[in-house]
């Protein structure tokens, strides 16, 4: 089936609607002199399995469908959702998104959807590509897989993740945009331990896949690297403290530049004034060597969309070129209202929330360098490539986040895994003290969501291997 026989048979048809019903709801509420409105419906289904100590810990499956009736008068919203998908449920919407009018103050809302059409994954039901003894032998299997890698690991957990949702999205301008979105997630984790020291290490990945995606292959390539993890922090050291040169690995480092910049990159922030980037397009905002964009187009990735929650095919964006501030990620209202194009970046988590500009797959462009001679030009230093958790002031760009793995680089080499070590620092500020970036850009595996006003949507992140001449370093040693 296509997106739009998937989106009949999943929406318009069970609720008794036909696309005429939707005009006379959308011509209802543009009667009231507004600048833009919208329809949202969404329907959804979720599995989750988890396995631990060789048994199911967990199975779950919900289904969730429900509609978001959206009216924007100026900077004013009104705001509407039912779990219920029914005429008489949107006629109850109308009432409400009526409460706000332009009073002929603005001008008309320039929203132009670009005719590009995308088609980056296939509209299938990822829980029903395999059946459910299939996913319990692929818990099993990274199971034994991971267990046979190293004979000291104690107890692996492992859990499959899989999302069958279709949107159908009436617009202003009277098109009815389908998209049938699939997503799956694969995690491993293992404790290892060892003169009576616990260490543990995680992986795993996914994107817009059946869950045939994950063969044996990719099974051994996440067992492999979580129990690598574990395995070298480990032997690893506490982290020294004090500002020093940072290397920072190619892909998921990335989410630094995700939380630290990218936000900041975002319309809303800038429009209101709030971001450290603010009423800076044009001018010089980090090193020469730093191009980052912002790409909804890649196919299959995690972040991907062939439209945004708004009916906008998604593009890929340049933000920062070398060092020039080019660009902001935009929906539609913060681009009406900052007089600048949208960008295919208008995000919502679901049916029960409003859209804002948010980010797809962003990531920074690959340099001139080879990672072993940006780690040759490092004397005394950090080399960190994998991070966890953190926490970022999106207003000024500070954050602290914890580096999973790391090593000591002494003399250009890599001397011994540290632990422990937490990076400081201040996000615009760091852009400037990239001295040499690599040649190896990677996106990471399929594993980021990204949280926002209470909003989390799924993302991917990327970038090349990075020498950060100056930037604090929190450690225990």
């Amino acid at each position: 089936m296509n997106n739009f026989e998937i989106s009949n048979k999943h929406i318009m048809n069970p609720s008794g609607l036909a696309a005429s019903d939707l005009d006379v709801v959308m011509n209802k509420i543009s009667s009231n002199n507004i600048d833009y409105a919208d329809l949202y419906f969404q329907y959804s289904k979720n599995e989750f399995w988890s396995l631990e100590d060789g048994a199911v810990k967990n199975g779950s499956f919900s289904i969730d469908q429900g509609v978001g009736m959206r009216a924007i008068a100026g900077q004013k919203t009104a705001f509407t959702y039912s779990d219920e998908i029914s005429l008489q449920a949107l006629n109850n919407g109308v009432k409400i998104v009526k409460s706000i009018n332009k009073n002929n103050e603005n001008k008309s809302y320039p929203i132009t959807n670009n005719p590009t059409k995308h088609s980056l994954y296939q509209p299938i039901n990822p829980i029903e590509s395999i059946d459910s003894a299939r996913k319990i032998y692929l818990l099993e299997k990274i199971e034994v897989i991971s267990k046979k890698l190293h004979p000291s690991i104690i107890k692996v957990s492992a859990s499959l993740a899989s999302q069958f949702e279709v949107i159908l999205i009436k617009t202003f301008q009277g098109e009815l945009i389908e998209d049938v979105r699939p997503l799956v997630r694969l995690s491993v984790s293992v404790i290892i331990e060892k003169n009576g020291r616990r260490e543990q290490g995680s992986a795993g990945g996914g994107g817009r896949y059946s869950l045939e995606y994950f063969t044996d292959d990719i099974l051994r390539e996440y067992a492999s690297e979580a129990v690598n993890q574990a395995v070298i922090n480990l032997d690893a050291k506490p982290a020294p403290a004090g500002s020093m040169t940072v290397v920072l690995g190619p892909g998921w480092p990335g989410i630094l530049l995700h939380e630290a910049i990218g936000h900041g990159l975002e319309g809303d922030f800038n429009r209101k004034g709030t971001s450290a980037f603010s009423g800076k397009l044009g001018t010089k905002v980090a090193s020469s060597q730093i191009t980052v964009v912002d790409d909804g187009t890649i196919p299959n990735r995690r972040g991907s969309l062939n439209v945004d929650d708004e009916g906008n095919p998604t593009s890929r964006t340049t933000l920062i070129e070398n060092g020039i501030l080019v660009g902001y990620m935009q929906d539609a209202m913060n681009a009406h209202l900052m007089n600048q194009a949208v960008t295919g970046n208008g995000r919502r988590e679901s049916y029960a929330h409003l859209p804002m500009p948010r980010m797809t797959n962003t990531f920074m462009l690959n340099g001139k360098y080879e990672p072993d001679e940006i780690i040759k030009s490092v004397d005394n230093g950090i080399y960190a490539n994998n991070f966890g958790g953190g926490q970022v002031d999106i207003t000024s760009g500070k954050f602290v986040f914890s580096a999973s793995q790391a090593w000591i680089i002494k003399n250009g080499k890599l001397s011994h895994p540290v632990k422990g070590a937490s990076i400081v620092g201040n996000g615009p500020d760091i852009l400037n003290e990239v001295s040499m970036v690599g040649n190896d850009m990677m996106l990471d595996t399929g594993v980021g969501t990204c949280g926002k006003e209470g909003q989390s949507v799924p993302v991917g992140v990327g970038q090349p291997t990075l020498k950060i001449d100056n930037i604090i370093v929190g450690g225990t040693g």
